[in-house]
């Protein structure tokens, strides 16, 4: 005598096509936004690095004079190169959002959607799993922490 295993039905909600569509271009757009943050962080950080090398080495040139403490103001800017590291974090924490919010668009969309025969299913990489790809959360001088 063979058992037959029931299995318990899926739950299930129905939503309106046109919700899932607005929810949809909605995750679109944030990626959009998302992008273009990078872009702009990115050319802030270009920007900052280039004024901070010009200031280092305008001061490598200035002369002692008057009480200017010219280490103390090198190592100031040093230290401030330094934390544009906070650029490549950001842009790390962009693209893992943007891969969230990705698939879970086309997620929705080909659960709600299903496919057409003959149709082609857009390539959706896996959600991330992890909450957080970038674990670091401060920056010091002479440390580094790879991720």
């Amino acid at each position: 005598m063979q058992q037959s295993v029931a299995s318990a039905p899926v739950p299930s909600v129905e939503v309106p096509i046109i919700l899932v569509a607005e929810v949809q271009d909605s995750l679109l757009m944030v990626i959009h936004d998302l992008n273009r943050l990078d872009g702009l962080l990115a050319h802030t950080a270009q920007n900052l690095m280039l004024r901070f090398s010009s200031a280092l080495s305008h001061l490598e040139s200035v002369q002692p004079a008057g009480g200017v403490d010219l280490n103390a103001a090198r190592g100031a800017m040093s230290a401030a190169v330094i934390e544009l590291q906070f650029q490549d974090i950001a842009s790390q924490l962009i693209a893992h959002a943007t891969k969230t919010l990705q698939g879970c668009a086309y997620r929705l969309a080909a659960e709600s959607m299903g496919s057409e025969d003959g149709e082609a299913i857009p390539f959706v990489e896996d959600i991330p799993q992890r909450p957080n790809p970038v674990t670091q959360d401060e920056m010091d001088a002479g440390s580094i922490e790879l991720f």
